[in-house]
């Protein structure tokens, strides 16, 4: 099969099958600056959906057995992946050594005014900042973004714009929804808020674990969603 016989095959299967969330949707190309979003959970949720990695469906983790409410859709940045350089951004923002990324795309949660009513969609989100978020010595950045041409919240610009309640709630979720009532201690730790050019950074960090850990798909990808 010649090279333009595979483009045209590729082509072919991205009319045919559903994309790959993580693989097979491309991040954009305003990146950093605006970022494509997968979003698995929506704050009417009453359990924990998640991307399943091998088919790219959204699955049930687990039903919610205790009040916690996710406050923010939230989900994954296509073609991303928290291993050693996101890892040691941490690092040099916390001091901290030892660490590894989680091996997961990484998160994010995105600000609307909008009720978004359920989850499986993909939409386009402006990063203002994030958490510095560890769950026993694995790095899981949360990014925070602002949903693209959003009426309300699309003047926030970075992480200082955010009211610091909004940003509080995120934080006491991401502490919180892993514990059990009762429960004194929890494995998640957050140890700083940073804003939007930190967040660049780990997204470009990201970027560079994904093609180290996975090269050549992303190229894969970009030919089979060339559909004109």
């Amino acid at each position: 099969m010649s090279s333009a016989e595979a483009d045209q095959f590729l082509r072919f299967l991205g009319l045919l099958f559903k994309a790959h969330p993580w693989h097979g949707v491309s991040i954009g190309d305003e990146c950093p600056e605006v970022v494509t979003t997968y979003i698995e959970i929506v704050p009417t949720d009453t359990v924990k959906y998640e991307m399943d990695k091998a088919t790219g469906l959204l699955k049930i983790d687990r039903p919610l057995r205790f009040s916690s409410m996710c406050p923010a859709p939230y989900g994954l940045v296509p073609q991303t992946y928290c291993g050693d350089k996101v890892a040691e951004l941490f690092g040099q923002r916390s001091g901290r050594t030892g660490l590894s990324g989680d091996k997961d795309p990484l998160d994010i949660c995105v600000l609307t005014e909008n009720a978004i009513p359920h989850s499986d969609i993909l939409l386009q989100a402006i990063p203002v900042g994030g958490l510095s978020v560890v769950d026993r010595n694995e790095v899981d950045d949360k990014i925070i973004a602002v949903m693209k041409d959003d009426v309300a919240y699309s003047a926030w610009m970075d992480i200082e714009d955010v009211p610091r309640p909004v940003v509080d709630r995120l934080q006491h979720y991401f502490l919180t929804y892993k514990r059990a009532p009762g429960s004194a201690t929890s494995t998640m730790e957050i140890t700083q808020i940073y804003g939007k050019q930190e967040a660049h950074k780990v997204i470009r960090a990201s970027r560079e674990d994904y093609q180290q850990k996975f090269p050549g798909l992303e190229g894969i990808a970009a030919a089979s969603q060339q559909t004109n």
